[in-house]
C-alpha cells in the first residue's frame, strides 16, 4: 500500500465520494461500485477520517480487492483499490 501524494497517484478510471456515509455502508458502496467496474480498473473513493478511513481498506483487503494507495488530503482521504482481475 501506498501512502504517497495526491499529485503522484494514477488517474482513476471512476472516482465515489462518500464523505459522510458510516460504516458499514461506505465499504457495502464502494464494494457494490467495484463490481461494476471491468477487471484491474482503478477507483479511488473519498472517505472521512476515523472509522471510515480506518475499517473500509482493512474490510476491502479481506474481500480481496487490491489498495493501491490511501492519501490525506486533510479533510478526508482519497483511497485508490483496484477491480480484482481474478475470476
Amino acid at each position: 500500500m501506498n501512502n504517497s501524494s495526491a499529485a503522484s497517484l494514477p488517474t482513476p478510471d471512476d472516482r465515489l465520494d462518500l464523505r459522510g456515509t458510516p460504516c458499514p455502508l461506505n465499504f457495502v458502496r464502494t464494494k457494490l461500485r467495484l463490481q461494476k467496474l471491468p477487471p484491474g480498473q482503478l477507483l479511488e473513493v473519498w472517505l472521512d477520517p476515523g472509522d471510515p478511513i480506518e475499517q473500509v481498506p482493512d474490510s476491502l483487503h479481506a474481500a480481496g480487492y487490491p489498495v493501491a494507495a490511501i492519501v490525506n488530503c486533510g479533510n478526508y482521504f482519497a483511497l485508490q483499490v483496484r477491480q480484482s482481475t481474478a475470476v
